[in-house]
């Protein structure tokens, strides 16, 4: 539509769309015959061009319509201002991730400091993760499961010897957001997961993959014990290993494998939200 307002004529081949033949028939494009199968479509008057997108799609300027959908940082009332239509192209408004935590944390969004503290009963959840920061000090511990992430203070036995922040991999949909800022901070990550092949696998493809040497798998003591006693021969069998077992590098990791395979169990980590 730019080349066409700006004067250019187009073969119709390239111009095959119920909107350039809905133009066509209201007369505001024009087809010029060239031989016995070409043509080309022109338009003769910018005005008739202008009022139909605008009386149509809300559209009142063409240049700055295209420039803001090419926007990666679109947002529903930018689309509403260039087209009238929040919904004109697919926008994630709900990003970020929760995090919890057992004692008060000092953190920073866009240069000014708040305190991480949530009530009892509630998370903190934050949406600015990209100007979102803390201490180096705090290893950023990722929970797997939305019941080990609620019951902290039951867990936080397993973490005295670290300054931890805990963050939720769910909703699924938010993990992205996690990697992402994990990724740009400087602070280390310790995977709190499941003891089994799904739980070994997301940590490996989902979170090591992306963060090398600064992520590591947490294993509790006497973890041979936890999976002797409580774990799930069911879970071993139905589980695929969907990754390289001879490319594990932790050798914490390494022993977990082999304990499973000993017993033929898997773990869930619920278990240690009791077990003290």
């Amino acid at each position: 539509m730019i080349l066409l307002r700006n004067g250019e004529k187009i073969p119709a081949s390239k111009m095959k769309h119920s909107l350039v033949n809905e133009m066509v028939e209201n007369g505001i494009l024009k087809k010029q015959i060239q031989g016995r199968s070409k043509a080309l479509i022109y338009l003769s008057e910018r005005q008739a061009l202008d009022d139909f997108l605008q009386n149509h799609y809300g559209i009142t300027d063409l240049q700055n319509y295209i420039k803001t959908l090419k926007s990666d940082d679109l947002t529903r009332a930018d689309a509403i201002a260039v087209a009238s239509d929040s919904k004109l192209k697919s926008v994630r408004t709900f990003k970020g991730f929760l995090v919890n935590c057992s004692v008060p944390i000092q953190a920073t969004i866009d240069g000014e400091h708040i305190i991480l503290n949530p009530a009892k009963g509630t998370f903190q959840f934050i949406y600015d993760f990209e100007n979102f920061t803390i201490p180096q000090d705090i290893t950023v511990v990722g929970i797997e499961n939305p019941e080990n992430f609620r019951y902290i203070e039951k867990q936080k036995y397993l973490f005295e010897n670290i300054k931890p922040l805990f963050v939720s991999r769910y909703p699924q949909n938010q993990s992205k957001d996690l990697i992402k800022w994990l990724q740009f901070i400087l602070n280390n990550y310790l995977h709190f997961g499941d003891f089994d092949f799904a739980g070994i696998g997301i940590y490996l493809n989902e979170f090591k993959k992306y963060l090398g040497d600064k992520a590591m798998f947490f294993v509790p003591e006497k973890i041979e014990e936890l999976i002797k006693n409580h774990g799930n021969r069911n879970l071993y069998h139905i589980q695929s290993i969907r990754f390289s077992e001879q490319e594990i590098k932790e050798e914490n990791l390494t022993e977990v494998m082999k304990l499973i395979h000993k017993y033929k169990k898997g773990l869930e980590q619920e278990i240690l939200i009791n077990d003290k």
